[in-house]
């Protein structure tokens, strides 16, 4: 049985989107600019969530305006960052079991440099960093992301960086007694490196667009608040200026990004404009939000974006990842009246059953959980939703478990991102007894896992037969070996002479595949449904925009 676990981002940004044609310069001043041969070449290795993602295109984009250089692979690269997650045992594992190669790497070439950033750089776990990552060089914060230029010594006036260049940020505060980055300077750094075009963008297609900064939820297993710190918003007239020039840009989808995307706006001041805004918080902490914008009021604006004939600037609007508590009633108004924002939504649950969900820290019942599903349904036909599970968390037992299984069945996701529990230091969950055995663990993930590949396949069943709208946004490469299961249907695509293998996602977020020429690349394409599995869909393509 294939396996579907929490989704883990592994890639090499080694194919980041090229730098602005350089400035016409005076040959006369030619001597006094920056001399590339001493500039690194520079691979980066990003793991975990969009939001990583999202900060490493940021970091490709710093060292692209500095005068750098990507390379190609991590052999012929002077620096190589990495991004990592922290937050399941077996993405650190992945960075720890590369520490030989990287030393493989060093020896060979003395001017290699490596820096180490994301979520498993935590300012109270500095002291034993050296000895878990060896062959690094440098450790950078999350929040310490938008100085990696200056922190390797590569500003200079001749390096273009501009407006891009941030003040060092030293500040901390403390979560559950952790010294942690106040992270207040993140939207003024995000801004810095849009204004100076120092992001670079790993599509041409679909873009990331961070919103809101670190966390401020109870999570018990979680480490993100300990790694990102507190929520910091980015002012309203900042994100909508960078969804105007996406737009400009002809981006065809914009994912709104932050670890609680719709906690967005609850730490901005109050202003007039806004005194329409008055949600209450759904669940959890209480929060004055009177005033405030919210993630309804971002999306109504950037929806209000239009082409000269009306049509929403931004084709296809996204946001994730969404939390329970901030689920209000005015953010699932905005996503069935705003015909830009796509019919699915990420929804974490990560347990069926109450008692699991207070030692998690969620503060959520399963009973809210549920009305706010059917509210959603009920407001947005054709919504498609997806969640995150852990099985295994401290003291569940079994009827805890089937009582997981019991409510994918009644909510019907359309896809699950499952993981069994893994302890992770310094979160509060480590004051608890992890008491499911490992072997335990695995069979009742494996058993969520064949549950939700039945009814993967069965919302996929109810596509077939209908048309589509895909936005593709992938030519698959052919493979030497036929050896995908059928019901995934990709390798059963022969495309025809002048065609490729295409992918694409239809707005529920569902993985279609089909043949067609490869200028369909970036375009909306209308396709039959031919062929449904538990994990794609397969189609016939009738026609583009």
């Amino acid at each position: 049985m294939s396996s579907r676990l929490l989704p883990v981002l592994d890639r090499s940004h080694l194919e980041p989107a090229p730098p602005p044609p350089a400035p016409v310069v005076d040959p006369r001043l030619a001597e006094y600019g920056p001399d590339g041969a001493v500039l690194p070449r520079f691979a980066i290795w990003t793991l975990g969530c969009q939001m990583n993602k999202s900060d490493s295109e940021e970091m490709a984009g710093r060292l692209l305006a500095a005068g750098c250089e990507p390379a190609p692979t991590f052999e012929t690269a002077d620096l190589i960052v990495i991004n990592t997650c922290a937050i399941r045992e077996a993405a650190e594992a992945k960075v720890i079991g590369r520490q030989g190669q990287l030393r493989r790497l060093k020896a060979a070439n003395p001017r290699l440099r490596v820096v180490l950033t994301g979520c498993a750089v935590r300012e109270a776990s500095r002291a034993s960093l050296a000895r878990r990552f060896p062959a690094v060089d440098l450790f950078l914060r999350p929040d310490e992301e938008p100085e990696i230029v200056e922190r390797l010594g590569l500003a200079s006036a001749q390096a273009g960086l501009g407006r891009a260049v941030v003040a060092p940020s030293r500040a901390t505060t403390l979560v559950g007694g952790q010294p942690v980055s106040d992270a207040v300077h993140l939207p003024s750094a995000r801004a810095a490196a849009v204004a100076a075009g120092a992001v670079a963008r790993s599509s041409r297609i679909s873009a990331w667009l961070p919103i809101i900064y670190g966390c401020d939820k109870t999570c018990t297993y979680c480490i993100v608040p300990f790694s990102r710190g507190p929520e910091r918003s980015r002012p309203f007239d900042e994100v909508l200026a960078e969804a105007r020039a996406l737009a400009e840009a002809g981006y065809r989808e914009v994912t709104l990004l932050g670890q609680n995307v719709n906690s967005y706006g609850h730490d901005l001041p109050p202003e007039p404009r806004f005194a329409h805004v008055a949600p209450e918080r759904w669940a959890g902490r209480r929060l004055d939000l009177r005033g405030r914008p919210d993630l309804a009021e971002l999306i109504r604006a950037i929806d209000a974006l239009r082409t000269t004939d009306g049509r929403p600037a931004i084709p296809r609007l996204r946001f994730v990842t969404s939390h329970p508590w901030d689920l209000s009633d005015r953010l699932i108004a905005a996503m069935a009246e705003c015909p830009s924002v796509c019919e699915h939504l990420h929804l974490p649950v990560q347990s069926g059953d109450d008692a699991v969900l207070r030692r998690m820290g969620r503060q959520y019942t399963i009973e809210h959980y549920l009305e706010r599903v059917e509210r959603l349904r009920a407001a947005v036909p054709d919504l498609a939703l997806s969640t995150d599970v852990i099985v295994g968390f401290c003291g569940e037992t079994e009827a805890q478990f089937e009582a997981t299984l019991a409510l994918l069945r009644q909510v019907g996701y359309d896809q699950v991102f499952a993981a069994a529990y893994s302890e992770r230091p310094g979160t509060p969950a480590t004051k608890l007894a992890d008491d499911v055995p490992a072997e335990e663990k695995r069979r009742r993930l494996n058993e969520l896992l064949r549950v939700q590949e039945a009814i993967g396949l069965e919302r996929n069943r109810a596509w077939l037969g209908r048309t589509v709208e895909v936005l593709v946004d992938e030519i698959v490469p052919p493979r030497s070996h036929d050896h995908e299961p059928a019901e995934e249907g990709r390798g059963r695509l022969r495309p025809a002479p002048g065609e490729v293998a295409l992918a694409g996602r239809t707005r529920q977020n569902k993985l279609v595949h089909f043949t067609g020429p490869a200028d369909l690349l970036g375009r909306f394409v209308e396709v039959r449904i031919d062929h449904a599995g538990p994990y794609s869909l397969r189609g016939t393509r009738l026609g583009a925009a």
